[in-house]
């Protein structure tokens, strides 16, 4: 007889055998207890899980002719002919080959018949998601209502194309991939029996190498037992695999936590040497440092990660050492450069410039930092001590003045036409406070804030860019008339506490405007109108009549009829001037 893979020789004969998927194992014998097994069952999972095999022991289970339930015998003729695959009344048929209208067709008309051996008539169609349209409908009338002595079992890789019509029709397993610690037990045990010597390290990368998949993990076996002969060690699986021990990995790890270029460059040489696939080494490596971060931020690692306890105790001793901050920004580094070598031409040079960035990531001042320092100087407030690069064992540090000066504040603007002058609330104090808040950012909501002091909020709205020097609140008015109402003692000691509290520091108030503040209306030039009309706009009184009665200023009459008593000037012709 040719020789068995271990994928045929080993797979399961009863529901004890099958390796993991224990909730879907003792959900199908306590159905079989019961009596209560659905007319049609599908099971979906990655490749090498266990699908198809689950579906044959249940046949063998529903056939058994001499077993005690839940357990099929695997000694009767029905067991026999169903592990040999040649019982007449099991019907196994492969979805991708057999996928059109036609073959269900066939299909039906044999399931109307009864068994001929067996107490029943099994239906398993592998790959079912491969059925045509067609065919999946021809199929649904028959999936809802079958004959009595038919089940239908159907396996897939693919379950989100099969048909929700069909998905309804039955009951649903999906089957996960099995865990590192039941496939290394599972591998170990068949490498015992095949008097084959493995050690961890090899059987940790085959178990690696495996995915979750059993059938993988077996084939993967079978090259190493036919290559190494009665004694696999390490060096011959990372040899026969492609692939290298995750020391490698975690020493390259190692090297660009601790900034040393040369010993990652090594690192990566010594894998190229290997032969192993770069693509492949930028996985293993993502992945390790995907569970360092997961053993930084999780209490309880273990339960996230599925690796053997060995390699677990490594990454948490690594990410012990090192703050969450740098492992989440070489991480997130690492995966754009590595991601852009995954589909590079020339992968090892983008994995080596990957590396130069990451060792050089202390030297990168974060720009939030930046930001907040050009604030600073555009407020005109002392600047604090330059921060350290973000903490990733940076032992560097920004360079900054022991003790920064604020800078000179710059001279006050004239205002136009007219020369400026300063009028100050108050003689200077001898400490300054420097606002905490920036008057550029904040002086909207400063305005809002003082809404119901009418005549200070009206009279503060027509500043000009207003800011803040020196422990100084600035104001610049193009007329003085605007802000004569906040020179009166009452109001410009209110807005001092008003302003000093909301900037949060200690301010003197300072206005700047023209020096010509008198306002003419009998020269009869369009100045002096233009002045006399803004004037009356700006009046507090006017102001304060048009925020009280949520009106406002439509129009300023200045003619000498419309200076008349109200009781002779309301016929009078309208030939003012308007604005």
């Amino acid at each position: 007889m040719s020789y068995l893979v271990l994928a045929r020789k080993s797979r399961p004969q009863n529901f004890a055998q099958v390796v993991g998927q224990q909730h879907i194992v003792r959900t199908l014998r306590n159905a079989l207890l019961r009596n209560r097994v659905p007319h049609a069952l599908i099971f979906s999972g990655v490749r090498g899980t266990g699908k198809t095999t689950l579906a044959r022991i249940m046949a063998k289970a529903l056939n058994c002719e001499s077993g005690t339930p839940p357990e099929p015998c695997c000694e009767c003729r029905s067991c026999k002919e169903i592990a040999a695959g040649s019982s007449v009344d099991l019907h196994e048929i492969d979805g991708a080959s057999n996928r059109g209208i036609q073959e269900i067709r066939e299909l039906k008309e044999n399931i109307r018949f009864m068994p001929v051996m067996s107490r029943f008539k099994i239906i398993i169609i592998d790959e079912v998601h491969m059925l045509t349209t067609e065919a999946f409908n021809a199929l649904l009338k028959t999936l809802e209502e079958p004959p009595a002595h038919v089940y239908f079992m159907f396996a897939t890789t693919e379950l989100h194309k099969v048909p929700v019509t069909i998905l309804s029709r039955c009951q649903r397993y999906e089957l996960k991939r099995v865990p590192s610690n039941e496939l290394a037990a599972h591998f170990t045990s068949l490498a015992t029996s095949e008097g084959i010597a493995l050690e961890p390290a090899a059987l940790n990368m085959v178990v690696r190498a495996s995915g979750g998949s059993v059938r993988d993990g077996l084939s993967l076996l079978d090259q190493l037992f036919s290559y190494c002969g009665e004694q696999v060690s390490a060096q011959d699986a990372a040899e026969v695999l492609g692939m290298v021990g995750s020391e490698v990995i975690a020493g390259t790890a190692q090297a660009l936590l601790t900034n040393d270029l040369a010993a990652a460059l090594d690192r990566l040489e010594a894998v190229t040497a290997s032969g192993m696939d770069i693509k492949r080494f930028i996985n293993e490596l993502l992945a390790w440092f995907r569970n360092l971060v997961v053993c930084k931020v999780s209490k309880e690692p273990a339960t996230l990660l599925d690796l053997p306890a060995d390699e677990l105790a490594v990454l948490q001793e690594t990410a012990a050492a090192h703050s969450a901050q740098s492992l989440f920004l070489l991480f997130n580094l690492l995966m754009e450069g590595l991601e852009k070598a995954a589909w590079s031409s020339r992968p090892r040079f983008a994995v080596e410039m990957a590396f130069i960035r990451a060792v050089q990531v202390e030297d990168v001042v974060p720009v939030t930092a930046l930001l907040g320092r050009l604030d600073s100087i555009l407020a005109g407030v002392a600047l604090p001590p330059a921060p350290e690069t973000v903490a990733w064992e940076s032992k560097k540090k920004i360079a900054a003045p022991p003790n920064p000066e604020p800078p000179p504040a710059p001279p006050l603007p004239e205002a136009v036409p007219h020369p400026a002058e300063s009028f100050q609330a108050a003689p200077a104090r001898q400490e300054i406070t420097p606002s905490k808040r920036d008057i550029r950012k904040d002086w909207p909501e400063f305005l809002v804030s003082i809404k119901k002091k009418h005549a200070i909020a009206g009279a503060l709205k027509w500043a000009k860019s207003p800011r803040i020097e020196n422990g100084k609140l600035i104001l610049t008015y193009d007329n003085a008339t605007d802000c004569c109402i906040l020179k009166s003692k009452e109001r410009l000691a209110e807005l001092t506490v008003l302003a000093s509290d909301f900037f949060e520091a200690s301010l003197q108030i300072v206005f700047c405007e023209p020096k010509s503040c008198d306002v003419s209306t009998d020269s009869g030039g369009a100045a002096a109108i233009q002045r006399e009309r803004q004037a009356l706009t700006h009046d507090p009184l006017v102001q304060m009549a048009a925020e009280i009665f949520n009106g406002q200023v439509g129009a300023v009459r200045v003619g000498p009829q419309y200076k008349k008593p109200l009781s002779t000037a309301g016929d009078e012709a309208d030939d003012s001037d308007e604005v």
